[in-house]
């Protein structure tokens, strides 16, 4: 066996893989190129499957859906166009208002693009004030894609508001809403999508201060993302996939690409300045920074596996797309970024930038870059820190509590389009009249009635009692709508919810139907299925299922992430500190989202306005999104202690040189990730600006207050405690590697604290 097969068994897995890849280079990066290749061809050629929202939602919306499936009905994208009198301005009733309704219902029917339109004196869509109707219509075609159809509607409806300014002429549905969301929303989002790369890049020259270096992460990080979306539509053949879980993944695929690529490139570059040859340096880099990569990784693996005891699509999809871009992310990082390092050698600084590059260039015998040495101003922050730890565990703790105290009063609630878009568009000031003139007319529920003969008399009995009873309870102002497909044995009833858009009144609504009204109409037919379904009640069923998957979630991540640091550092008290560091960083983030988009304090300095309530999907989502991108730092930071404690220094030196010595890369990888999510804070959307500000403040509390902070003073405190396990768990699989095969640096090479200080 040879020297470097020798280093490499004895220094765990990732030091064999780089060490492989180092030796057979172009067989590495050509592997890699293959396989992204292979992946993109592959996936295109099966193609992605998208998840159905409603078969994938929890509760009655499934249910409804899956009626409406197995009878061959698609329900229609609806909409409807409300004529309205100015007050004192007449009445339906008047003729010159009956012209305009024939006028509308004409215009309409004459796109070609529209069925079922009504009449409002047919169905009685008529306001009690007697000053507005509602002409109801459905879009031909799937409704999926009905907003690419409906302009010729549109700008029908828009003509005769032109003609007849005295009255006012609006539309709202299913197809204009999604329609005047996207235009406005759309390529916004997009946009921060794009952006994130470049902004990406930008940094890591600043980090870096050359071109080919600060390319290496951006160029892993990418083609790790394009051959996971091939994977990915492989597999949405099991686990159909979503527009938001591609999002999700590209987030997710940036941010551990980089980090990881950035360590390994770092801690190449730092054994090189310390004096070692270009291959002994790639051995230590893979079997230091390659092990935190694996294990980080897996780690983050586990921590998005937790979305899948949601039992919902969406959250389905986003676990196992980013678990995919993960995985591969971290299996490049550990061979292709190797290959690559040992093909380009001191070639990886070509491209300086000059007005970047503030150190002078430190060539030193045989060639050997500069050091990126220690972080002077965490030098600076640290020696206070390892001087008074009681104190500063006091002041960086007592501050995060204090910033996540306001997370125990968080209300969670699926936001209102009100709520989430503000009173600006004009779909929104649409909305408003109609639910003004119609309480809950534009968001009515649904009932989905599934029998055996829906026409049988004590079928069409029930439907006519529910029709009354939704009335006489108080869920309903009415007019109570059915659409019957006796073919299919199915109907639709359509109950406007008298709570219109007051949230928490049309949730009572729902309830009413569900637990009074059903059960002493339609419940009476033996046989009879007839789920309540529609907005507000899937909005209901998913936050109940989003809040009761919070605990298997929650138990899920933190176990395993657990077990996986007490397995990778054999240190009980490691493991345990982990688990509360993330979880307070966790809390803090909490605790800003609450105070600002639920109380409102400081709403403004980030473009938002005071929402009342967090958007139901966020906690669970940032608890695993953020747990598992803190172990990268955590997992990092803590091996690089524990690499110096093994190689001699005492607690408080491994503490102080681990710091240091990771503190240059810790920030530039945070930097990054808070600059990219805090891209999605500055979307118009309150639920993208809730995500991207959460993130961001999370990112960065975790890698100051907490990996600057917090873990050294209490690991300080803690001295040699932090490496104890008890004899009972001696049992347990090592899955530590051997630091003392580490090579030593050349006597004559400095010590890296007396290396200038990095830029970041």
């Amino acid at each position: 066996m040879s020297r470097a097969r020798a280093h490499g068994s004895r220094m765990g897995i990732a030091a064999s893989m780089g060490s492989w890849s180092a030796r057979h280079r172009w067989a590495a990066v050509g592997g890699w190129l293959l396989f992204v290749i292979l992946a993109v061809f592959v996936g295109q050629s099966a193609g992605r499957v998208d998840v159905d929202e409603d078969r994938s939602m929890p509760g009655e919306v499934s249910q409804a859906a899956t009626i409406n499936d197995d009878a061959g009905l698609k329900p229609p994208a609806g909409e409807m166009v409300l004529v309205q009198a100015k007050a004192g301005a007449g009445s339906a009733t008047d003729p010159a208002f009956r012209t305009v309704v024939g006028e509308v219902m004409s215009a309409v029917k004459g796109t070609g693009k529209v069925t079922a339109v009504t009449s409002p004196y047919d169905t009685k869509s008529i306001s009690a004030n007697g000053r507005s109707a509602l002409v109801r219509f459905d879009v031909v075609g799937d409704q999926k894609t009905a907003a690419d159809r409906i302009d010729p509607v549109l700008d029908q409806v828009k003509q005769v508001q032109a003609k007849h300014p005295e009255l006012r002429v609006e539309e709202f549905g299913d197809a204009s809403s999604e329609k005047v969301l996207n235009d406005a929303f759309g390529s916004d989002f997009k946009t921060a999508e794009f952006s994130a790369v470049p902004l990406a890049l930008g940094i890591l020259l600043i980090a870096f201060g050359a071109l080919v270096a600060a390319l290496l992460p951006v160029a892993l990080a990418m083609t790790a993302f394009v051959a996971a979306g091939g994977v990915v539509a492989v597999v949405s053949h099991l686990v159909p996939m979503s527009d938001t879980a591609n999002s999700v993944m590209l987030l997710v695929g940036l941010a551990v690409g980089v980090d990881y690529c950035l360590f390994y490139l770092r801690r190449e570059r730092e054994e090189r300045a310390a004096g070692h040859d270009a291959d002994t340096s790639l051995r230590i880099a893979a079997a230091t920074s390659g092990r935190a990569v694996l294990i980080s990784g897996i780690t983050v693996i586990v921590a998005m596996a937790g979305m899948l005891f949601t039992g919902i699509g969406d959250f389905k999809a986003m676990g196992v797309a980013t678990m995919i871009v993960v995985a591969i992310a971290m299996f490049g990082s550990v061979t292709v970024l190797p290959a690559l390092l040992s093909l380009l050698g001191h070639r990886v600084e070509k491209g300086r930038i000059p007005f970047l590059n503030r150190r002078k260039k430190q060539q030193q015998a045989g060639g050997r870059p500069a050091a990126p040495g220690n972080s002077r101003l965490w030098r600076s922050v640290l020696g206070p820190v390892l001087r008074h730890p009681k104190t500063a565990t006091v002041i960086a703790g007592g501050a995060l509590l204090a910033l996540a105290l306001p997370a125990f009063g968080m209300k969670t609630a699926n936001l209102s389009m009100q709520q989430e878009l503000g009173d600006s568009l004009p779909i929104i000031q649409t909305y408003d009249h109609i639910n003004t003139a119609f309480p809950g007319g534009p968001d009515p529920a649904h009932v989905v009635v599934k029998a055996a003969d829906i026409n049988a008399p004590e079928v069409k009995k029930a439907i006519a009692d529910f029709r009354a009873e939704a009335v006489s309870a108080g869920a309903s102002k009415g007019p109570v709508t059915v659409t019957v497909h006796s073919a299919q044995n199915v109907a639709r009833i359509d109950v406007p919810l008298e709570g219109g858009s007051d949230r928490a009144k049309a949730e009572a609504d729902v309830k009413l139907l569900r637990d009074q009204v059903r059960p002493d109409t339609l419940g009476k037919v033996a046989g009879l299925q007839a789920p309540v379904t529609g907005e507000t009640a899937g909005s209901m069923d998913f936050t109940h299922k989003i809040t009761s998957s919070v605990p298997p979630v929650f138990a899920f991540v933190t176990v395993f992430a657990f077990l996986l640091m007490l397995l990778s550092f054999r240190s009980l008290t490691i493991a345990v500190t982990s688990i509360a560091l993330n979880l307070l960083s966790v809390g803090a983030a909490y605790g800003i989202l609450t105070a600002v988009f639920q109380h409102g304090w400081g709403a403004s300095l980030v473009g938002a306005h005071g929402t009342g309530a967090v958007v139901a999907w966020l906690p669970l989502f940032l608890f695993v999104i953020l747990f598992g991108l803190s172990m990268d730092y955590h997992v990092f930071v803590v091996s690089r202690i524990r690499e110096a404690r093994m190689r001699g220094l005492s607690t408080k030196g491994a503490i102080e040189h681990g710091i240091t010595t990771t503190a240059g890369v810790v920030t530039s990888a945070a930097v990054i990730m808070v600059a990219v999510f805090a891209i999605f804070g500055t979307l118009s959307m309150q639920s993208m600006k809730q995500m991207g500000v959460g993130l961001a403040f999370a990112v960065l509390i975790d890698a100051t207050v907490i990996r600057g902070v917090l873990l050294p003073a209490v690991m300080t405190l803690l001295g040699d405690r932090n490496w104890y396990l008890p004899r009972w768990m001696n049992r347990l699989p090592d899955l530590t590697h051997d630091e003392s095969a580490l090579p030593q640096p050349p006597a004559a090479a400095p010590h890296p604290a007396q290396q200038l200080p990095d830029r970041v």
